[in-house]
């Protein structure tokens, strides 16, 4: 029986030519049907249509109506919005509905909601530096290309293996630095000051100096907004009833649980529906003490290819053009940046609700991409799998990813014009710190490296430093492996000295491998053995060294001999060897070895 969570892969047990009814018998929720699996690999809704339309279909849930307002209310903080980088709010709605759509047909995780998040619209908006929504729309499509090229099942090389380089105190440097750079970004919007400027220092600077524009009635209303929103997130844990789960519940508490649970759930809801009222209210008479988003243009987006060159016209006069070479040369490593952190987004959100299941990496690459891909024809930028919002279909029971057909819906027929300007996110990753400092302090550096850098840098370099010190340490223990050493004794009561790489001979540490080699060897006197078990690589410089070394035994007549080589690194050793090179497999072999080594040196002393 072959189960979801098992590691064999479809090929490994079936073939094109197997049969239907040898088919292993399914009969369990969390098991898998075999047929065709190529085929709803690449496209899964047709699994889960087959699935939905069987008789052990379970009815689905439907929390896209709190979804869909929490996309509506977030759209305009989740875009490029950042000191002087904004771009128009309407950029954001065309960003919230083609996505879903996508990611029904493609997409693996019934949870994910597919959109723009708060961290893809800080990268975009220090990726376009303010050049407008032209840039926006290009990089949303360079992103999906790049998404879509980090799958491993594409023609091309796949740069997924990239993605391992993002080590987890660097994710949570990251997400922290971006929580709290979001927090100040928005506080100026609740405080109702203008900043412009585009990092965390310079944010702050601006609104501590112009504190005194603070607009009275946006500040009461955002920390209204806040504290209420708390209140209904503790009033949404509450739990009516005995604490045995045994013990089954009265309708009453049933009910009292019920509407508990919804006002968790829905409070963004309830808040946004109320502010917007009485923004309204305020409005009638064209004063309103409030900022709200202002004017959206209605109707679809045009459908178009991005464009792929940029023209800023004033007057009726073209004052500045540029083509799409010296567009992407703008965006600097903003193309890179923004499709890897938009995958480890995605990923951390299937991961998150997997419940212990795989995920399919290759296919959310697949739908990731595809979803950006199709944004940039209706002038989107960047988005990818959001936590909040997914959380969001996960705590309402969402089954299929049919759920993103009425986000999108509701996302479509929305109106904003009299949403207020007070929305904000908590995701600072402080509980990460005390568990990474009992496992390994060291991974503290790159972490605090991280957050300190996404701080004052732009977001891409922030990330970079972080990854630069995780090469470093790969790099330096790369080439400082750990060699065991062990003073053994032959059968024949030869006495011999061990030694034990524990990874591959590759040049950084083929240096390294023949000082300690050389000092123990000078040390003891002995013959000396190489252990090559845990040696799976070798290159041309190991091979060079080795010869060397080999060289340098011979010249002062103490034996060398080499254990275990795996075939692959003994053909590299091959290419270079003299005939000093000796290797052995069991220990007869190595015996013999040193029983014709004593006999040569027993009449090397004769002869002096």
């Amino acid at each position: 029986m072959v189960t979801a969570n098992h590691t064999t892969h479809t090929s490994d047990i079936l073939s094109k030519d197997t049969p239907i009814e040898d088919l292993p018998h399914i009969n369990s929720s969390n098991e898998f049907i075999l047929t065709n699996p190529d085929e709803n690999h690449l496209v899964p809704i047709k699994k889960w249509l087959q699935q939905t339309f069987s008789k052990k279909t379970t009815p689905q849930k439907n929390p896209n109506f709190e979804l869909a307002t929490k996309l509506r209310q977030n759209f305009r903080s989740e875009r490029p919005n950042r000191g002087n980088n904004r771009v128009p709010p309407q950029y954001g709605l065309y960003s919230l509905f083609v996505g879903c759509l996508v990611y029904i047909i493609f997409g693996s995780c019934p949870e994910t909601a597919i959109g723009p998040t708060a961290m893809a619209a800080m990268l975009t908006g220090d990726a376009i530096k303010g050049k407008g929504p032209q840039y926006a729309t290009l990089l949303c499509l360079l992103t999906g290309i790049g998404q879509l090229d980090f799958n491993e099942s594409m023609v091309f090389p796949s740069r997924s293996f990239l993605i391992d380089f993002i080590s987890g105190p660097v994710s949570s440097g990251f997400i922290s630095a971006s929580a709290i750079v979001i927090l100040t970004s928005q506080m100026k919007d609740i405080l109702g000051i203008q900043a412009s400027g585009d990092s965390f220092v310079a944010i702050w600077k601006e609104v501590i100096e112009n504190i005194e524009d603070t607009k009275t009635w946006d500040a009461v209303m955002g920390f209204i907004c806040l504290i209420v929103l708390l209140i209904m997130r503790g009033i949404g844990k509450l739990k009516i009833g005995p604490s045995n789960k045994d013990v089954p519940l009265n309708r009453t508490q049933k009910f009292l649980n019920t509407t508990f649970w919804l006002i968790g759930i829905a409070r963004s809801t309830i808040v946004v529906v109320i502010c917007t009222y009485i923004s309204y209210y305020q409005n009638r008479d064209n004063e309103n003490p409030f900022t709200v988003t202002g004017y959206v243009p209605s109707g679809f987006p045009t459908i178009q290819p991005p464009s792929l060159h940029y023209i800023e016209v004033k007057n009726n006069t073209v004052v500045k053009y540029e083509n799409f070479f010296h567009m992407v040369t703008d965006l600097s490593c903003g193309i890179f940046a923004v499709p890897l952190i938009g995958l480890l987004e995605d990923i951390g959100v299937c991961t998150a609700f997997a419940n212990g299941k795989p995920v399919d990496a290759t296919q959310e690459f697949i739908a990731v991409g595809l979803s950006n891909v199709a944004n940039s024809f209706v002038q989107g930028f960047p988005g990818t799998g959001a936590l909040a919002r997914s959380a969001v279909n996960h705590s309402s029971g969402v089954k299929t990813t049919f759920g993103g057909f009425y986000t999108g819906a509701l996302v479509i027929s929305s109106l904003f014009f009299f949403t207020p300007s007070v929305y904000i996110h908590g995701m600072v990753e402080y509980k990460v710190v005390r568990p990474m400092w009992k496992a390994k302090k060291s991974d503290l550096v790159p972490g605090i490296a991280t957050f300190i850098g996404c701080l004052i840098l732009p977001f891409q370099y922030g990330i970079l430093i972080g990854v630069g010190i995780n090469l470093t340490s790969i790099m330096y223990h790369a080439a400082r492996p750990k060699i065991s050493m062990e003073k053994l004794r032959s059968s024949e009561g030869e006495n011999y000295l061990l030694l034990k790489p524990d990874r591959c001979l590759m040049f950084p540490s083929v240096n390294y491998v023949r000082h300690l080699v050389t000092k123990h060897s000078l040390r003891q006197g002995i013959p000396v053995v190489i252990d090559c078990t845990y040696i799976y690589g070798a290159d041309y410089t190991a091979a060079t060294v080795i010869k060397i070394l080999t060289e340098d035994f011979a010249s002062r007549k103490q034996p060398l001999f080499f254990y275990n080589i795996k075939p692959s690194v003994g053909s590299v050793i091959h290419t270079l060897a003299t005939e000093e090179f000796q290797v052995y497999y069991d220990s007869d072999e190595f015996d013999e070895m040193l029983k014709r080594w004593r006999i040569k040196r027993n009449m090397q002393t004769e002869d002096l």
